[in-house]
């Protein structure tokens, strides 16, 4: 085949990533698409992978992709001639403990909330439905009828002869060598027959992914592992409508395959493959040897699952590589550094049953410049570059893997390659008994333990051990004054003589405000959603201070450059790493920091919302008042060398009021009590200021226009088909993590998005969506005329909801009329 000069579009790699992502394309019009495959079509990773296809994913947005996947694969004979093999025979899951039994009632409940067919299971159903199992030690089950399977290399070649029909030029053998840039833009490929041009190039090269993008100095964190299953005899009683058969508690799932069985599973401790610039070339339709020591532990445990499999032969093992992220969530997105990379890569082992949905959702970000649903827990800009070191992905890789089956705790930590990134204040933290958790590599303390007691989580779906030292903290924060270190919190600095007017469009808020002002401020999309939440301080005339999120320190940089108005002198910087923060809050924080400075921190000289440089401790800082607590407070922002005496010096002036160290656990609830927002579990790209009670962030009451604005004002008119409420349980013992299932007057009507249990409250405390139904407004009246429910790993626990925060809803405790004096 001639190789063509230029292309507009070229996808490297044909597994079924890439081609689903050339096949989109062509269906939404783009015709000027040529995919390089390196050997030949599925060769990679794709044509050992077992094919399964599920249907539930953790959020609405992931439920959709692989609904569609699967809807797509039913179809594409139809449509191409090329059968995909798949064919629904439904899903059933095992659970051997009662953790596992309540995870299971738990995804029953989502599964509700996102109007998906399941159903429970005794142990006696599901060895109906599965009759080769042994149900002697099991707690119960799970259904899920839409569930199938599928021939990843008949998907593939279907996708890829799709694509060809509407014009694609899908070209084997041709390696690419690099990818071409100039000017921070691609500029095309260099491949082992010559170069091709081309304005977007998508990386779909799966396990070589990684090597590729860091050539020019993109991050894309995955590395392989190898990855394990077998195919057995035909066994009598295996029939191909046979279900998935899922047993997470031992590790194994089961698919029917020629009348014999593949016999898989996610171990707990995984065996890393090569690091990524290591893969062997060629690799093509390889697998690695045989490795009956490592898989032992899922042959001991399908043995006891299925006892027909005492008696049954192993046709072939395979060992074949594949790449999973630091996260276990694949990598879609263009690459923040390079204009027109885009990336398709570490489906961390749901490739099959992701790659419909995720092929689509790209091609869209691809030709309309924005993703049309909420990719946040897969966008690229998730990833800093630091998360790219190979014996970091090494050491992660060994845990990652098994995650797929473990318990999914709500607030599970990952154990492997930590610490990385640490606050100046980590060994003092240490040394008072925190318990860490990790945000974006940074340890951050999410509580502090007694002396001497063992400050690890020991996980459990009610409440855990740490709440009553969380608790602790949080009755300290509202009654006398904590101190919490919030370095993690990303910080940047917009500057240039057109600051000011680059942030007015870029942010929903009005910024053209006085020096030493901080705004709380909105960065949404074209449609009105939520790109992020942030802080915004104007310091001078050219220049503003923002604070952000732990998690969105490459997305927001991203955003906000992309969005400059061009011809605008405005540029980001950022300064997260050299700044530590330190918040103050409690009714004492005035008192605590009036011992250490000479401002004037009175309600009138220091009044909510200022910020200043003081002189604090012996250390310049800047204090902000502000608060995510609810509590009169301040944060400071203080060079790093400064901070440990900065810290010392409030903790010795702080023993007489009070002060205690607290933790995010305490920040988690206290601010839903209070009702303040999260970016990530409230605020998404799929959710406007209206529906989420933030409509007095937009500066909708000037002429002044900004990015979304339209589509907020659209959707005040028309009225919120749903509203974020806040609630807290009725039961005081109910311990809410988020992602139940709200039910109002008996029915499906929402999801809690957050949840925590509020020590003032006293109890389970959190943020909600209420849906109306089609056609009517989620008006005040709406939400308060429904008794409100939510279902608790299958207990219905009354709620009481309110459209007003539950703490201090007047907010008199931020802004205390009390005078102060020295």
């Amino acid at each position: 085949m001639t190789i063509p000069d230029r292309a507009r579009i070229v996808v490297i790699g044909g597994g079924i990533v890439g081609t689903s992502v050339a096949y989109h394309l062509t269906l939404n019009g783009e015709r000027d698409v040529v995919l390089l495959e390196q050997g030949e079509l599925s060769c990679g990773t794709t044509w050992h992978a077992a094919g399964l296809v599920g249907q539930l994913r953790a959020t609405q947005s992931g439920t959709t992709l692989v609904q569609y996947s699967a809807s797509l694969y039913e179809q594409l004979e139809a449509e191409t001639g090329l059968s995909a093999g798949f064919k629904r025979c439904g899903g059933v899951t095992v659970a051997r403990t009662e953790d596992r039994m309540e995870q299971l009632r738990r995804t029953a409940a989502t599964a509700a909330a996102y109007d998906l067919e399941c159903e429970l299971l005794t142990p006696e159903q599901a060895g109906d439905r599965w009759p080769l199992i042994a149900t002697d030690d099991l707690v119960g089950g799970l259904w899920l009828p839409g569930d199938g399977t599928a021939n990843p290399t008949d998907v593939t070649q279907a996708l890829a002869r799709g694509a060809r029909t509407r014009g694609a030029t899908v070209i084997e053998h041709l390696r690419v060598l690099e990818v071409l840039v100039a000017d921070g833009a691609v500029t095309g490929v260099r491949t082992d027959q010559g170069d091709i041009e081309a304005e977007i190039v998508v990386n779909c090269a799966g396990q070589w992914a990684h090597h590729l993008a860091a050539k020019i100095g993109v991050s894309v964190p995955l590395h392989s592992a190898e990855h394990f299953y077998v195919v057995t005899d035909q066994i009598e009683g295996v029939r191909p409508d046979l279900p998935i058969l899922r047993d997470p508690d031992g590790y194994t799932y089961f698919k029917e395959e020629v009348g014999g069985l593949v016999v898989g599973g996610f171990e707990p401790v995984a065996k890393p493959w090569v690091a990524p610039d290591q893969i062997p070339y060629p690799f093509e339709f390889q697998l690695l040897g045989e490795d009956w020591e490592h898989f032992q532990i899922l042959m001991d445990s399908a043995l006891e699952r299925i006892p027909a499999l005492h008696e049954t032969g192993i046709r072939k093992f395979y060992n074949g590589p594949e790449s999973f992220t630091p996260d276990n969530q694949f990598i879609l997105g263009e690459a923040p550094s390079v204009t027109g990379f885009f990336v398709g890569a570490g489906f961390n082992s749901v490739g099959i049953a992701s790659a419909g949905g995720a092929g689509r959702a790209l091609a869209e970000w691809i030709l309309d410049g924005q993703p049309s649903v909420d990719l946040l827990a897969v966008d690229i800009r998730r990833f800093a570059p630091f998360q790219n070191d190979k014996e970091y992905l090494r050491a992660r890789v060994a845990e990652v893997l098994g995650l797929h089956y473990s318990v999914p705790w709500p607030n599970r930590e990952f154990d492997t390659a930590r610490p990385l990134r640490t606050s100046p204040l980590y060994e003092r933290l240490a040394a008072a008994n925190a318990g860490f958790g990790s945000k974006m590599g940074w340890e951050r303390a999410n509580f502090f333990a007694p002396p001497a007691v063992d400050p690890s989580i020991r996980y459990a779906w009610g409440k855990q051990n740490w709440l009553p030292w969380s608790a602790a903290e949080q009755h300290a924060c509202r009654t006398a004054v904590a101190v919490f270190d919030q370095t993690s919190f990303s910080k940047y600095v917009v500057h240039g003589d057109d600051a000011e007017a680059a942030l007015q469009w870029i942010c929903s808020n009005d910024v053209a405000v006085a020096n030493d002002t901080s705004v709380y401020t909105a960065l949404l999309n074209a449609r009105g959603g939520y790109e992020s939440d942030l802080t915004v301080t104007r310091v001078l005339d050219d220049e503003y201070f923002l604070v952000s999120s732990s998690a969105t320190t490459e997305r927001d940089q991203d955003w906000i450059r992309r969005n400059i108005p061009k011809g605008l002198d405005a540029h980001v910087t950022d300064v997260t790493d050299r700044l530590s923060v330190l918040g103050v809050m409690g009714p004492h924080s005035r008192d605590l920091l009036g011992r250490l400075t000479e401002a004037d921190l009175s309600e009138d000289g220091f009044a909510f919302g200022a910020s200043h440089e003081i002189e604090l401790a012996g250390a310049t800082v800047r204090a902000t008042r502000i608060t995510y607590v609810g509590e009169l407070g301040w944060e400071l922002y203080v060079k790093n060398g400064d901070a440990p005496a900065v810290y010392d010096a409030i903790k010795e002036a702080g023993v007489d009021l009070g002060l205690v160290d607290a933790g995010y656990y305490a920040i988690e609830a206290m601010r839903l009590e209070k009702g303040y927002r999260a970016f990530g579990r409230e605020l998404t790209p799929e959710v406007n200021p209206v529906e989420a009670g933030l409509s007095f962030t937009c500066k909708l009451g000037t002429d002044i226009d900004f990015l979304g604005r339209s589509a907020v004002e659209e959707a005040k008119a028309a009225g919120p088909s749903r509203r974020l409420v806040s609630f807290a349980c009725d039961d005081p013992g109910a311990m809410i993590w988020g992602g139940e299932l709200l039910l109002r007057d008996g029915a499906a009507s929402g999801q809690a998005m957050s949840g925590s249990w509020g020590a003032t409250i006293g109890s389970g405390v959190g943020l909600a969506w209420v849906t109306a139904p089609e056609g009517r407004v989620a008006d005040a009246a709406y939400v308060g005329d429904g008794d409100y429910e939510l279902d608790v790993g299958g207990r219905r626990i009354p709620v009481t909801v309110s459209l007003k925060p539950l703490f201090d809803p007047a907010g008199d405790k931020i802004r205390p009329a009390q005078s102060w004096t020295r």
